[in-house]
């Protein structure tokens, strides 16, 4: 019995070194590979270890492709695998390129995927045309009606482009500037209404696709409502701006004419303040007059004879004054 323990134990280590042996050598992936067409050694598989690239990943689009009838080389798959590629998103679009009879190489097709862009993706709108619907975009006519139109862009993917080439939203930018501006050269927003062909027609005719990953097949106007009537609204800001400007200058000449008036009265203040003073000189005069006798005391009275008649002929002419008004 003791002597069949170490016979146990060898046989317990020699399955454990062939697990290893096994799991790093991946013997049923080369079996796998062999009965399906794909010829790649097994010291291929475990240079695959190696390189930290696992097999899997590359002899299973080997298979695919070799069962779609595409010849391709292992360390092309292996470089891309290890340049941070999909190397089973590439083989599954130059299998659909194939079947759809589209000119892809496998290089075109790796630096598609490297470049970020879904290439099974773009071989799928190669064959079967997107649609694009752009947002509402608002435009004005010539009458100053605001229309807002959607559009529905159908593209399909340019294989030779993608690469490079600006993606959706450049279509859309591009399709919405051509909308404003058709619009906006229409004299009337009923024009546009009544031909609302002709904002494909005029877009289309721009090569709005150039230096894009699409081609444009057709730009289609879903739908077309009317807005604001922008024309009116401008002009009753202008208005409004306008009347702002003549009540700003009616003030303007308001405060000028307050500040002549303020003039006035000060102006006037000041002769009345002269007058008094004239007048209160006029005492002084007739006394120092009296006193170095070059006035007489005959000839004050008589002057005050005549300021006492000038007085009543005033207060005469006031009366009479008022009488006719009272009498009309």
């Amino acid at each position: 019995m003791s002597s069949l323990i170490p016979f146990v134990i060898l046989i317990a280590v020699g399955f454990i070194v062939l697990s290893i042996i096994l799991s790093f050598i991946p013997v049923g992936l080369w079996i796998t590979a062999l009965f399906s067409g794909v010829k790649i050694g097994i010291g291929t598989l475990i240079g695959m270890r190696f390189r930290r690239i696992q097999p899997n990943r590359i002899v299973n689009p080997m298979i695919k492709a070799t069962k779609a009838g595409l010849l391709l080389d292992t360390d092309k798959l292996e470089a891309h695998y290890l340049a941070g590629g999909d190397v089973d998103s590439v083989i599954d679009a130059l299998v659909a390129a194939q079947r759809a009879e589209i000119n892809l190489e496998f290089e075109r097709a790796a630096a598609i995927d490297l470049a970020g862009r879904d290439v099974l993706q773009a071989v799928q709108v190669s064959v079967n045309p997107k649609v694009i619907e752009t947002p509402k975009i608002a435009a004005v006519a010539k009458d100053g009606i605001e229309v807002m139109v959607k559009a529905r862009v159908t593209v399909r993917a340019n294989i030779e482009r993608l690469v490079g080439g600006a993606g959706e939203e450049t279509i859309i930018a591009r399709v919405g500037e051509g909308i404003v501006t058709t619009v906006g050269s229409a004299e009337s927003h009923k024009e546009v209404l009544e031909n609302p062909d002709l904002i494909s027609r005029t877009v289309l005719k721009k090569g709005l696709d150039a230096g894009t990953a699409y081609e444009i097949l057709s730009i289609d106007i879903a739908d077309i409502d009317i807005g604001r009537n922008i024309g009116a609204k401008l002009q009753t800001d202008q208005a409004e701006a306008d009347k702002r400007i003549a009540q700003a200058k009616a003030e303007e000449r308001r405060a000028m004419a307050v500040a002549k008036e303020q003039e006035m009265i000060a102006a006037v203040q000041e002769m009345r303040a002269r007058v008094v003073e004239a007048e209160a000189e006029v005492p002084r005069a007739m006394a120092t007059a009296l006193k170095e006798g070059k006035l007489g005391v005959m000839d004050y009275y008589n002057m005050k004879n005549v300021l006492a008649d000038t007085n009543m002929r005033e207060s005469i002419g006031k009366i009479s004054k008022q009488e006719k008004k009272n009498d009309q």
